[in-house]
């Protein structure tokens, strides 16, 4: 072969080729970032090419421009039915926002129980308007800490705890539009597992077990939203954060708060009604350029 020849076929080889690892991203990925119209101009340009070699019977142009136009059809398929299906379960594109829901003041009134025992044991009169006014450090005398923070360690603590109001009916709302998760930092009280999982299957057994998350950093929980008394569980938090309003974090800012179930439903549903305008206007948009391409 002339070098002529050798850096034609060399050419042709390359430019080809070049579309073997484009498939296999296009094939592995979804080619969200490869564009219809970009596929559809080069397959009529090596169609074109195509028909070129075969006026002038130039051989090497027809084989390459015959492995071209298989592979750019190719590409474009695979790109085509990949927009057909942007609805696939198995895409975490289209997976259902995840909301992970707290326990203690969020679903579960623990602040009642701790306050009476408290002053049951100190003789206090501590109350939730107190530490709304104060905040909790404020109003809990340094010599009686020690005391108010044992309280949860003790035996049967966290049994029959009062449900807070309409978060049960809030929740089942929910898990028809959110997959909705139960994340409590129980490792704070680890002897405290046995009775939490009891008091959801008895008060929220709509909630699957596999959907409950006994943890210690909420960093780890993998969800769009996170309902939560303490603001600390936002800070590495991935998701956004809503701060569930009780007597002890009432003097904190917050980008986004719920005093109750209520407006934690509001503030979802409208988002969740954006979302869905938003995937509404992303299918319209998918199936006027598949329109177009066909």
């Amino acid at each position: 072969m002339s070098s002529t020849s050798i850096i034609g076929t060399v050419a042709a080889l390359c430019t080809t080729g070049a579309f073997l690892p484009q498939i296999l991203k296009i094939r592995k990925q979804g080619g969200k970032d490869v564009s219809v119209s970009m596929l559809i101009v080069y397959l009529v340009g090596v169609l074109l090419w195509l028909v070129y070699g075969l006026m002038f019977h130039a051989r090497a142009v027809i084989w390459a421009n015959v492995v071209a136009t298989i592979l750019v059809t190719i590409a474009l398929v695979f790109k085509l039915t990949w927009q057909a299906n942007t609805g696939d379960k198995n895409r975490p594109e289209s997976r259902r926002v995840r909301v992970a829901v707290d326990m203690d003041e969020v679903i579960a009134d623990a602040l009642t129980r701790h306050l009476s025992l408290y002053n049951r044991v100190t003789g206090e009169n501590l109350t939730p308007n107190l530490i709304r006014e104060v905040g909790l450090t404020s109003a809990i005398p340094p010599k009686y800490r020690a005391i108010f923070e044992a309280l949860p360690h003790q035996d049967g603590f966290f049994e029959d705890l009062a449900v807070i109001p309409n978060s049960q009916r809030a929740l089942q709302i929910l898990s028809s539009q959110f997959d909705v998760f139960i994340t409590s930092a129980a490792m704070e009280v680890p002897d405290s597992f046995d009775a939490k999982f009891r008091w959801l299957r008895d008060h929220f057994p709509f909630i699957p077990t596999s959907n409950i998350v006994f943890c210690g950093d909420k960093e780890i929980v993998d969800a769009d939203y996170l309902i939560d008394d303490r603001s600390r569980h936002f800070a590495r938090f991935r998701g956004t954060g809503i701060l569930f309003t009780a007597p002890h974090n009432a003097r904190e800012s917050a980008k986004l708060r719920a005093d109750n179930w209520g407006e934690v439903l509001a503030i979802l549903m409208k988002k969740q009604s954006a979302l869905d305008s938003q995937e509404s206007l992303n299918t319209e948009m998918v199936e006027t350029e598949l329109a177009i391409s066909s």
